[in-house]
């Protein structure tokens, strides 16, 4: 597509007002819209100076940009990390619904493109702007690292980060069952109370708790403790949950005690890694995989292991990615939302507790369900907004809308997985007590 078949129809101006640059944003973008798309957008993008570019018809929604801020980050952070920071900021935003939005975004740029082959473009089109090229403040909730990668300090900082800020904010966002993980929607018309608490039923029928009352369970990164008092109530389980964050293990334990339930579930503010001298009849570990880190994969099944008996089964539910990612520091989620955290590819998680000495019996995808877990949690966050802004600021508020939404596009067009990785230690003559098929659990 030649510069005047973009131009012709693309480009649509407001009447001049006497803040207008004398290039209009939106004619200096066309090259980076170019470099990035091969064309122009495949959405509605409107300027601070009221100039726009996009489809001549059927934009799935609009990015706002409504500071030249934007152009600065983008340059100096192409890509995820420029993009993020500009939001946070209200420098760029999304009207219309934001999940389509971002869609249309990711499918209209080539998989080989990056941004970074656009800041060229984008340096030209600052410069035609008159657009001060010097590197732009970021927000200041950006994660802030020292000492050693995944050390007990460094993990329980990069937990705080995450997790505590502010319980009434995650009520807020998560709903009544306050938990942090992808549910399972086994109706489509399930709500997600009910869908959480199937993937808990879920959970605790896999580790077998409904062969007998009393069985012990060991809830690792037990959140707000949603799974230990299912276990507790429906199964009679002894569950031990812990967690390190503080936020939540406060939360737990006065969630507990008000359920009458402080005789069978113990919350610990405890890290996996001191776990000594006990031994479970079971152990589920729900969404904090992540923050163990690839390097230290075979330290966490290996103690895991350690505290089961015979028989005893773990069941390790985590996002994955195929090939496996660390979470940079020069990426969004790295930097404001989960940091040092790693997404391991389900073959390395089959790999390790093998090693580790766990007979693995089932594997589980439950990547469509956290998409619209995502979008049910993203639904809570906008009915909400002004009350989770009060809690939170706008900015964390900001964070959350966009890491969800970022989420829920990857696990919708699979470049996210989610899985639940069942294993056994069988005893000295390899019984595993398994049930014979995968009846024992589905319902």
């Amino acid at each position: 597509m030649d510069e005047a078949t973009f131009t012709t129809g693309q480009v649509r101006e407001r009447p001049p007002t006497a803040a207008r640059a004398a290039t209009p944003a939106a004619e200096a973008m066309q090259p980076v819209f170019t470099a990035l798309f091969g064309g122009p957008p495949p959405v509605l993008f409107e300027f601070w100076d009221g100039s726009s570019a996009g489809p001549p018809v059927g934009s799935p929604g609009q990015v706002t940009v409504r500071s030249a801020d934007a152009l600065r980050h983008l340059i100096w952070s192409p890509g995820e990390l420029g993009l993020g920071r500009a939001f946070l900021l209200g420098q760029l935003d999304f009207e219309g619904e934001p999940l389509e939005v971002i869609r249309a975004l990711k499918a209209a740029m080539p998989k080989d493109r990056r941004f970074a082959k656009a800041v060229p473009a984008a340096l030209v089109a600052a410069r035609r702007l008159g657009i001060d090229l010097r590197p732009a403040p970021p927000p200041e909730e950006e994660a802030r690292r020292g000492g050693v990668r995944h050390s007990r300090r460094r993990d329980a900082r990069a937990i705080s980060h995450h997790y505590d800020v502010g319980n009434g904010f995650y009520r807020m966002v998560l709903g009544p069952s306050m938990t942090y993980s992808c549910a399972r929607f086994a109706t489509p018309s399930a709500t997600l109370e009910e869908a959480q608490e199937a993937k808990h039923d879920l959970v605790c029928r896999k580790l077998g708790l409904d062969q007998r009352p009393g069985m012990r369970l060991l809830d690792v990164g037990c959140g707000w403790g949603a799974l230990a008092m299912h276990a507790a109530e429906r199964y009679g389980a002894e569950v031990v949950g812990v967690t390190i964050s503080e936020e939540q293990a406060d939360y737990a334990r006065t969630r507990v005690a008000d359920a009458g339930l402080a005789g069978a579930v113990e919350i610990r503010l405890q890290d996996y890694r001191d776990l000594r001298g006990e031994v479970f009849d079971a152990v589920a570990s729900v969404g904090m995989f992540e923050h163990v880190g690839a390097r230290r994969i075979a330290v966490y099944f290996e103690t895991l292991h350690g505290l089961l008996g015979p028989r005893g089964r773990l069941l390790n539910h985590a996002i994955s990615s195929v090939g496996g990612s660390a979470l940079r520091r020069s990426s969004f989620m790295g930097r404001y939302v989960f940091p040092d955290g790693e997404l391991i590819d389900v073959g390395a998680v089959v790999l390790a507790m093998e090693a580790a000495g766990f007979e693995v019996r089932d594997v589980e995808s439950l990547r469509e369900h956290y998409a619209r877990t995502l979008e049910a949690w993203l639904a809570n966050l906008a009915a909400h907004w002004h009350d989770a802004v009060a809690a939170v600021g706008e900015t964390r508020a900001r964070t959350w809308r966009l890491y969800m939404t970022g989420s829920a596009v990857g696990f919708t067009d699979g470049g996210l997985g989610v899985h639940q990785v069942l294993g056994v230690v069988a005893d000295e003559r390899g019984a595993s007590g398994m049930p014979a098929t995968r009846d024992g659990w589905v319902v």
